[in-house]
């Protein structure tokens, strides 16, 4: 099946927090979520190899679709919570996930309730149809 046609990625950064913070932020959620995803669902995600002139392969990039759109810290929340409702598979990336140790990001980010965090990014996998209602008021990230 061509899941190119039904799925995508979609990472929703925070427009206010800078590139170099942001890659890593997509970074991050992405390793995560392709983790997170079962077996069946990581099936969709359309793992190819391109070859180049040399017969070199690439391997393991997605032919899907991943758009990067940018929003505002509550804007990236709303997102969370609708792919929440709408059972869609995403990993979030916080501000106190940075700096220090990871040990001393796992306590920061314990002090801290989930509506009241600095979200830096948010990255989902799943149906078309279900994602794009939910991010299609947000802008491209350029």
């Amino acid at each position: 099946m061509n899941y190119n046609e039904t799925h995508k990625f979609v990472a929703i950064v925070n427009e206010k927090v800078e590139v170099g913070k942001i890659m890593n932020a997509v970074s991050h959620a992405s390793l995560g979520l392709v983790n997170k995803v079962s077996e069946g669902e990581r099936e969709k995600i359309s793992f190819i190899s391109y070859t180049d002139k040399d017969g070199v392969a690439h391997d393991n990039i997605s032919a899907l679709s991943l758009i990067v759109l940018k929003g505002r810290n509550g804007e990236i929340k709303k997102c969370r919570k609708a792919f929440v409702e709408e059972g869609i598979p995403f990993v979030d990336f916080l501000e106190t996930m940075t700096g220090d140790t990871y040990k001393e990001q796992l306590d920061k980010t314990a002090e801290i309730a989930t509506d009241e965090h600095n979200y830096f990014a948010l990255v989902a996998f799943g149906e078309i149809e279900k994602i794009n209602p939910i991010t299609r008021k947000l802008s491209l990230y350029k």
